[in-house]
Formats: structure tokens, sequence, C-alpha cells
């Protein structure tokens, strides 16, 4: 990838500040760093990009403090633009550098014989999401089931993309893996993003990377949901922060709706149905997502919803799920739910 991924990085360093300004319009310099919510340009200042070399450390890295992500300024234009494939990338970035373009190769064509979406993150997720196929009978079925989940057929935000584009945040190299791909919607059903779960090919868990979840799209205010069917009404429901964590919660109670909103700071704006009486938070172990969890409690109350916050014994819901059983599990949840919520929810003792 030399000539490529690292060197197209080191061009962009040199004008951090002016790619900046181009993909992460809605944030601000501050001394050295520019400031924004996330690397898909959400307002806010939980992410900082280096501007100027400084001791050694290069221009154009970046650190997103809320979700511990980080990478360089490829990483800015392919979430921001909402970009598949690592050729798009790159020529973006020439483009933004005013390069010469490669020599162009026949490109495959998307879903219903459409090029590849070049802008717009929702509309690559949804591109991805339709390149996707169900998940019944694949590796993304066989990831599931080994960490305990186990899903109706009938869920359809999930989907398995055989090879997904991967790029390494430390070294540019790019590589395809099998991948989960779930999708984020809003409460209308339309995909805004999704959430991509890299695979080891050979069935053994998530692929070894060293941040195999990955995100894309307009991811506040919506989520990954189970069981939610668009414009219906349904009084209680379950949210978290994990996909993990909230599906296990689907597992044992498969007729619940729930959402993941794969964030703790997208937790908290999490955008809740109408006519919503009871919201169960799922927490962590960890004090991690406190602030999304008090946030999303403090507005369910605002809106006259009463929220409960449900706990694990381990680290997470999963966790319990594998290791303590499924059993052992209904009933440590059924001392936290409303009585009325946990005869009709839970599995009988």
């Amino acid at each position: 990838m030399t000539g490529s991924a690292s060197e197209l990085a080191r061009r962009l360093g040199d004008h951090a500040e002016a790619v900046c300004r181009e993909y992460l319009s809605n944030g601000y310099r501050s001394g050295n760093y520019w400031m924004v919510g996330d690397v898909r340009n959400t307002r806010g200042r939980s992410m900082h990009v280096r501007l100027m070399a400084v001791g050694g450390k290069a221009a154009g890295k970046w650190t997103d403090e809320s979700s511990g992500e980080y990478g360089d300024l490829l990483d800015v234009i392919e979430q921001s633009c909402g970009l598949i494939d690592f050729r798009e990338v790159a020529d973006e970035a020439r483009r933004f550098l005013a390069m010469p373009l490669p020599q162009p190769q026949p490109q495959p064509l998307g879903a219903e014989g459409q090029p590849a979406a070049k802008r717009g993150s929702p509309e690559a997720a949804r591109r991805l999401f339709a390149m996707s196929q169900p998940i019944a009978g694949t590796l993304a079925e066989r990831y599931l089931a080994g960490r305990g989940i186990l899903l109706s057929t009938h869920e359809h935000a999930l989907r398995f993309h055989p090879g997904c584009y991967y790029r390494d945040l430390m070294t540019g190299e790019t590589q395809t893996l099998p991948a989960l791909i779930a999708a984020v919607t809003n409460l209308d059903g339309q995909i805004t993003g999704l959430q991509r779960t890299w695979l080891d090919p050979s069935g053994q868990g998530k692929a070894q990377l060293a941040d195999p979840r990955r995100s894309l799209g307009d991811l506040l205010g919506n989520g990954i949901w189970l069981g939610h069917q668009p414009g219906a009404t349904f009084p209680i429901m379950a949210a978290g922060e994990g996909f993990e964590t909230m599906a296990s919660l689907r597992t044992m109670m498969p007729v619940l709706p729930v959402a993941a909103a794969t964030s703790a700071n997208h937790l908290a704006g999490l955008r809740l149905p109408p006519g919503c009486r009871r919201l169960y938070i799922a927490a962590d172990a960890d004090a991690a997502g406190r602030h999304g969890i008090e946030r999303l409690s403090q507005r369910a109350g605002e809106a006259g919803i009463l929220a409960l916050v449900l706990r694990p014994q381990l680290g997470d819901f999963n966790d319990d799920l594998r290791h303590l059983g499924p059993a052992h599990l209904a009933a440590w949840l059924s001392g936290q739910f409303v009585p009325e919520d946990a005869r009709l929810f839970l599995p009988p003792g």
C-alpha cells in the first residue's frame, strides 16, 4: 500500500486543516486541533484532529475521546462521505489533493446495477446493506450462535457480507473479510447507517483485528432495532449501548422490542417511539456508559416514560447469557422487571 494509503494519509496530513474544513465542516479550530463530534461530522467536541505535527506526532491523526476510535484523514474521508470501497476513498483523497487519478478499471455495480454510492453515509449504508444477504445458514448466524444469541429469521435488521472492505488504521493495509451487517434505522424503519462486525473466515469468532467492529452513517437518535415494526405502538421496550447486549436480551425475551444505540453518546440521544410507557435500559458492569444511561433516563422521564435500569451480574448481558446460562439470567432479570412485565416477556421459571 506504499504510494497509496500511507502516502495519501501523509499528504492529507500536510493539509490537515483544509481537509477538516472540507469533510468535518461541523467542527472548529481550537489551538492545534480541529474539534468535532465524531468522524462522521456530527456536531460536538468529542473528537480532535491534530493539525500540525508536534513532538514526532504526525499531523492528521485523530482520536474520539468518547468512543475510543482513532485514525487518520483517510478514515475521515471514508466515514464522512460514507464510502465503502478503498478505491473510492483513495480517489476522493486524490481529487482533494488534485493528484492524477489512476487509470479507470471496470467497476463492479452495486444493488440493482447502479454504481456504488460516492457520497452520503446513509446512502452508502443502504447500498452496502442491499449488497448483503440474509444471515440464515451463513458465518454470521454461526458467529451469533457461538455467542449464545439465537434470533428469529424474521429479524430483518441483520445481514451477512462475505467480503466487506476493512482498512487497518495503523498500517493503511486493506483487506476483505466476511462481516455481520446490522442496519441502523430510524423509527420509520429507514436505514440511516449500519454497524459492521468483521468475522474470522474460519468461524472462530470475530476477525483478529485491532477494531473488528465499526459503524458508519447517521447514527444519532437511531439504533439497531430488533422486533420493531415501523408505525407500530408498543408501550414497553428495552434499549442499550451494544448490539450483542441487546441481542442477548432479545434471545431471552423474543417478543420484547429492543434497540442498540452503538455507543454511549448515541444511547443518550436515542429517539423513543410514541406510546412508550416503560423503558428498560441495559447497563454494562463498567462505568463507561453511565452518562448515556443517565441522559436517556432523564429524557424518558421528561417525556413521561418510566425508565428502569437492568444490570448484569458479569460484564454485560452476553457474558451472563454465555457463562451463567439462560435460566439463571431469566431469574436474575425477573427481579429487575415490573412483575407484570416479567410475566409477559420472560420465560416461566
